[in-house]
């Protein structure tokens, strides 16, 4: 079974457009679940209301600690505007793991992979 991380914007500006964009994750997360054929990691939803817990760079750590340790990444609509995600993506890049910006060719390639 396939691991999926969902990348993607977390900050924002106020309280509100950080529930959107975590929102946004979390749909995308539960639609990768729904095919079936992988486990999906979303930290939006890991962290969601620690923040001022910690220091906020313990996050981005443990983020991409979770995306090493999976095999795919999802890239949240949006993400190029944020540093964190786009530092997920340079490190997925990095790594060599297989990068998706549409839920359709993340789809496809999970099914092809299944059987």
């Amino acid at each position: 079974m396939q691991v999926v991380y969902i990348a993607g914007p977390f900050r924002a500006n106020n309280s509100w457009a950080m529930e959107q964009n975590i929102r946004r994750a979390e749909e995308l997360a539960l639609l990768v679940w729904r095919i079936g054929c992988c486990a999906v990691i979303c930290p939006h939803t890991n962290t969601r209301f620690f923040q001022g817990a910690a220091d906020d760079a313990i996050w981005l750590e443990g983020d991409l600690e979770l995306l090493r340790r999976s095999d795919v990444v999802l890239m949240v609509p949006g993400w190029k505007a944020s540093q964190g995600a786009t530092k997920e993506y340079e490190l997925a890049r990095e790594l060599k793991k297989p990068v998706f910006q549409q839920l359709s060719a993340l789809r496809s390639y999970l099914l092809r992979r299944t059987y």
